[in-house]
């Protein structure tokens, strides 16, 4: 993985219905979104309000990080976050 995820935190964006984590490329600071259609997705039984949502990041956190690394890898630069979205994965 080129992107290192040493920062455990994660939150809900309850405004667009995600939850936000961050990944590292050296010093530099990646934020994330991952919709809450990845994240059923990935967790079918997950309930589609804050806590479900987080309780599925947690879950699946290896593997949206392994697709994190992938999306970033493809070289959007310029872009302020990456989306993670179902497609992904």
């Amino acid at each position: 993985m080129r992107l290192n995820f040493p920062n455990p935190s994660r939150s809900f964006d309850a405004t667009r219905n995600r939850v936000l984590f961050w990944g590292y490329d050296s010093v530099i600071e990646i934020p994330f979104f991952v919709e809450a259609e990845a994240l059923h997705k990935l967790c079918p039984d997950m309930k589609n309000v804050e806590v479900g949502l987080l309780k599925a990041f947690d879950v699946a956190k290896n593997r949206i990080h392994e697709v994190a690394d992938k999306v970033y890898l493809r070289g959007q630069e310029g872009y302020f976050a990456y989306i993670l979205t179902a497609e992904d994965f």
